[in-house]
């Protein structure tokens, strides 16, 4: 990608980006502040979101009697709940995940994404095998509570290669505070950037290697970058990129104003 004039791929990236992670670390709202947030989130309406509540299994009889429209299942006691009356878009698996499990996910029809433990020998090898399933989609923790948790950029970057290769539509969720990769002091840690993922799956798509996009924390030149993204390219690596879980539904939509990214909301 060479950087220059703003082109349409730029908008392309960042629409329906972030799915709603509110329940889930570190923010870990209880059920009604996160249910609340979300309902503000809706009528704000920012394409920026893809307004999916992320929920566990294990807690979707707290959602009540009015649950979200759209709710992107965490199966988190290796089984699946019963999905009657309730707006189920997409299935995550944490871990490859048993056989009965996957399958009774599959027969579903909804998208299904497994994400393979990334301290568990071949997990990479694990994930190109994905394809080998049709339905199943990928999965990959960019970052938790503690340094291990962080995958480096060569890590990151060799999934997101296997990915583009196999042409397997993937999701991500931890660690994605922010647009633009940043030291964090308290885990002595650099953490991933979401901006910098998107960019760097853009780069793939392109025949290139992500890892250099993933090591960089030079906003301004990934801003540059952002805008000259081609819409055909950008177009491509959202189809494979799907989204990723924030547990701060504002913090991605703020960081790309400020960067100049979005335009401000009006009203």
């Amino acid at each position: 990608m060479t950087a220059g004039a703003a082109t349409a791929g730029a908008a392309t990236l960042f629409n329906g980006l972030v799915d709603d992670a509110g329940l889930f670390p570190p923010a870990a709202l209880p059920m009604g502040e996160a249910l609340a947030r979300h309902e503000r989130d809706l009528a704000a309406g920012s394409p920026v979101l893809t307004h999916v509540f992320l929920c566990p299994a294990s807690r979707i009889g707290e959602l009540g009697g009015a649950p979200p429209k759209s709710i992107g299942l965490i199966v988190d006691k290796g089984a699946l709940p019963d999905l009657a009356g309730l707006g189920v878009v997409s299935i995550d698996i944490p871990g490859e995940g048993t056989e009965p499990v996957v399958g009774a996910c599959l027969a579903t029809g909804l998208p299904v994404y497994v994400e393979p433990t990334r301290s568990a020998p071949g997990w990479l090898e694990a994930v190109a095998r994905l394809p080998l399933t049709p339905g199943l989609s990928a999965k990959v923790r960019c970052g938790g509570v503690t340094a291990e948790l962080f995958p480096t950029p060569a890590e990151l970057g060799a999934f997101i290669a296997i990915c583009v290769e196999g042409d397997l539509p993937f999701k991500a969720t931890a660690g994605l505070h922010h647009a633009v990769r940043r030291y964090d002091p308290v885990l002595d840690v650099y953490r991933h950037g979401f901006l910098n993922l998107l960019l760097a799956t853009c780069v793939a798509v392109e025949g290139g290697d992500p890892v250099a996009v993933l090591e960089s924390a030079e906003a301004d030149e990934l801003v540059r970058l952002a805008r000259a993204v081609p819409e055909e390219t950008a177009s491509r690596a959202r189809r494979l990129l799907v989204s990723y879980g924030s547990c701060s539904t504002s913090t991605p939509i703020e960081d790309l104003r400020a960067l100049g990214l979005i335009e401000e909301e009006n009203g």
